[in-house]
């Protein structure tokens, strides 16, 4: 067990994360390029049929970013011990980006325009419109999907989580310089993995009444099924969110803490499970 430890602190999880990142982003670009936020399905079937390449640089833009994700969690995890000592300032704003990065995510869901995308979108819109007072004018901010369609969640996903990631992650990203040359393994096996693994794309199937969402989310899917949107959707994410940022050795609660977190986690991955499993 400490030699596979070991062997996982060993490996260079920014540098990972940050080549993906700009694979995804050059990938992301092209597929922008192509994507009209006013016809959202049509846009992403005449990308995947029409287009020269389009189904693959949609696959590279999707993969890449769920990679860049699953590799900045890594990042947090392995470079733990270093990063006590960040000031809390430093801490909070660097472990605000996993929040911020999902809402990339998921906006990138949503913008398919697919079943899945269209439904998602719409259960967001609603756990935001529950909330009293701040619901409304928060869901104008984000999503607004009912009254502007695709078009806000189109400037969001590509202009103000992306500034919005880079302002908290700067100060961090900047100590960090990543070359394609030095991770040509790493870039050929994201490369090759989406010319053989489509990006997801459902179309409406008619007489299916579950959906599942987006794998990140299906936990909290299969939460709303027994709670509020205001339970399952906004306090119990909140729970993890205030506990990771709290997350430091010289708080004197950080044993209480990290309890909290693993106990929290490991419910979530069961949800999950039971959500994939219907």
């Amino acid at each position: 067990m400490k030699v596979i430890w070991s062997k996982f602190l060993e490996i260079k999880w920014g540098n990972y994360s940050l080549l993906a990142l700009y694979i995804s982003v050059l990938s992301g670009v092209v597929v922008a390029w192509q994507y009209d936020p006013a016809t959202p399905f049509y846009s992403v079937s005449t990308i995947d049929l029409l287009i020269p390449f389009g189904e693959y640089f949609r696959s590279l833009h999707f993969y890449s970013s769920q990679f860049f994700f699953l590799f900045c969690i890594c990042h947090v995890i392995a470079t733990f011990e270093q990063a006590q000592q960040y000031s809390r300032k430093q801490w909070i704003m660097l472990t605000a980006t996993l929040p911020v990065t999902l809402l990339i995510l998921f906006t990138g869901y949503i913008l398919r325009g697919d079943s899945t995308g269209f439904s998602a979108g719409m259960i967001a819109e609603a756990i935001l419109l529950d909330l009293p007072l701040i619901g409304q004018p928060i869901n104008n901010l984000l999503f607004s999907i009912t009254d502007n369609g695709m078009k806000r969640i189109y400037v969001n996903h590509i202009v103000g989580f992306c500034l919005l990631w880079g302002w908290l992650a700067w100060s961090h990203v900047k100590k960090y310089r990543v070359s394609f040359n030095n991770h040509i393994a790493l870039t050929i096996s994201i490369l090759l993995f989406s010319v053989f693994v489509a990006a997801p794309f459902e179309p409406d199937h008619l007489g299916v009444t579950y959906i599942s969402g987006p794998w990140f989310l299906v936990g909290l899917q299969e939460l709303l099924r027994y709670f509020s949107p205001m339970v399952a959707g906004v306090i119990v994410p909140s729970t993890l969110l205030i506990a990771i940022a709290l997350l430091q050795k010289r708080n004197r609660y950080y044993r209480c803490l990290l309890i909290f977190i693993g106990c929290w986690l490991f419910i979530y991955a069961i949800l999950t499970l039971i959500g994939f499993l219907r």
